[in-house]
């Protein structure tokens, strides 16, 4: 089974996540910021990371950057999933590392549509 990192600041946002991931076969493990993740990370074989943006302690970006400094994490798809839209967001998603970008409201099907694109 994939096991997906998902990463969010917000419970509601999490449960959401967890429960469409889950429905599609997956399985995940839930982080409540950037450094959470960051640890979780080292202790959890992921096949996926799906990071918000927005966090305290380490945001989406400074997780992707981390993520990819380490070679165990150079190949793994890392997608934000935030409220952020903006060209230079998700330009800056790019320069750090992400895989992809997509915007909350999430549609499931399009989430699941695109990590499955995505995930090795």
């Amino acid at each position: 089974m994939r096991s997906i990192l998902a990463v969010d600041d917000s419970a509601s946002m999490r449960k959401m996540v967890s429960f469409t991931l889950t429905g599609a076969g997956f399985h995940v493990v839930e982080a409540v910021d950037g450094q959470d993740a960051w640890e979780k990370a080292q202790n959890h074989s992921v096949d996926l990371v799906l990071t918000d943006q927005n966090m305290p302690k380490l945001d989406g970006l400074g997780l992707t950057r981390k993520l990819r400094e380490h070679p165990k994490f150079k190949n793994t798809p890392i997608l934000v999933l935030t409220t952020e839209s903006s060209d230079a967001m998700k330009q800056a998603g790019r320069a750090a590392g992400a895989t992809g970008w997509l915007v909350k409201p999430f549609d499931p099907g399009r989430l699941i549509e695109v990590i499955n694109k995505v995930i090795r």
